[in-house]
């Protein structure tokens, strides 16, 4: 069973690193499939909550990206197509992807929480002074 178990690993793994689809042309690097794919996160993201205001600017997803990355609509399936066939480096990609994000909500996060504490903060001041203000009044 043991051997069994080990055959099949040995066979799975070896067919993770077997590229089975010819390596594109005009392959788009890894680092920049990384930054296409963490846009398209944030573009599909963005048009599942804002997806009328999308619409009315006629913002297209798909050709914004390939605009603003410098690709064609060919190029950037091949090089999906491609890096899906090798599945340790399409799931290196996605890892950076990930990652990006989480660092992004991260920060989003921190920005938010600062942005309300200094809200908080002012609004507690306001108070404060209109509460020494009244205090000061049925003093005098």
């Amino acid at each position: 069973m043991r051997k069994l178990v080990l055959l099949f690993s040995g066979i799975l793994l070896f067919s993770c690193g077997k590229k089975v689809i010819e390596k594109p042309e005009k392959l788009i690097p890894q680092e920049k499939m990384v930054a296409i794919l963490h846009d398209l996160a944030i573009l599909n993201s963005a048009k599942s909550s804002f997806n009328h205001v999308m619409e009315d600017k006629g913002i297209k997803v798909m050709e914004f990206l390939y605009q603003k990355h410098e690709i064609d609509s060919i190029q950037f399936s091949q090089s999906d197509l491609y890096y899906a066939s090798v599945p340790l480096e399409y799931q290196a990609i996605y890892e950076k992807v990930e990652a990006k994000l989480e660092t992004r909500r991260a920060t989003l996060e921190k920005t938010t929480k600062n942005r309300n504490d200094s809200i908080r903060k002012a609004q507690k001041k306001k108070t404060d002074s209109i509460t020494k203000s009244k205090v000061d009044k049925t003093k005098s």
